[in-house]
């Protein structure tokens, strides 16, 4: 792989049929999932989401390989479901299990950006036609969405939210953009007003989650 010869690390998602080479002979990575005993799995967090930090259960299996470089099969377990997940690392030099996980959830950041540009700036709703005016579009999208990402940051460092509310977030300031300065229906008293009252009811929300999750753990 281009990457490993590069002297590249990566964390990749994999199917269940992946074969995989251990000092024990060659196994498809559900196979190898089987023989993971429990003690093995560990209670690791993929990275904090909406709803609080993301549990799932991990395991790790070291890959027989003469080639320079660290390579595991990275395997998730999902606390609810039991649905399993897995991922084909390298590295050059060793990783712990915890830095393996923390690669492998940062690809729900990349979901979010991608997501949030979607219902944020409207990065989908272009028909990919000329690739001039695709690369028009997309470039317009992603300053809307960067507008929208400095203004929170910009909020935050100036006017820290209240422990009632939750931080400004880059769908509030598009609401508030749209309601105040775009279309103005209300006052600005009004708008604000509906503002924190979302924003308190979401810092209740996210504050209860928080202590159902810790409950749980």
């Amino acid at each position: 792989m281009v990457l490993e010869e590069r002297g590249t690390g990566y964390v990749l998602a994999v199917a269940c049929s992946q074969e995989a080479v251990t000092k024990a002979g060659k196994f498809r990575a559900d196979t190898l999932a089987k023989k993971v005993p429990r003690r093995a799995w560990q209670k690791l967090s993929a990275g904090a989401g909406a709803k609080g930090h993301r549990f799932y259960y991990w395991a790790v299996i070291d890959l027989a390989d003469r080639r320079p470089g660290n390579r595991q099969l990275l395997i998730r377990r999902n606390r609810s479901t039991g649905e399993l997940a897995y991922y084909r690392c390298y590295s050059p030099e060793p990783m712990p299990l915890t830095e393996l996980v923390r690669v492998a959830g940062s690809r729900w950041r990349v979901e979010e950006f991608f997501q949030a540009g979607k219902g944020l700036a409207a990065l989908d709703e272009h028909q990919v036609r000329r690739h001039a005016s695709w690369s028009r579009w997309v470039t317009l999208a992603m300053l809307a969405h960067a507008f929208l990402a400095v203004a929170r940051a910009d909020e935050h460092a100036r006017r820290p939210a209240p422990e009632d509310l939750i931080p400004l977030t880059c769908n509030e300031v598009q609401r508030l953009f749209i309601t105040l300065v775009v279309r103005p229906v209300h006052d600005v008293d009004h708008r604000l007003g509906w503002s924190n009252w979302r924003r308190r009811h979401q810092a209740r929300s996210q504050a209860s989650h928080y202590r159902q999750q810790a409950a749980q753990a």
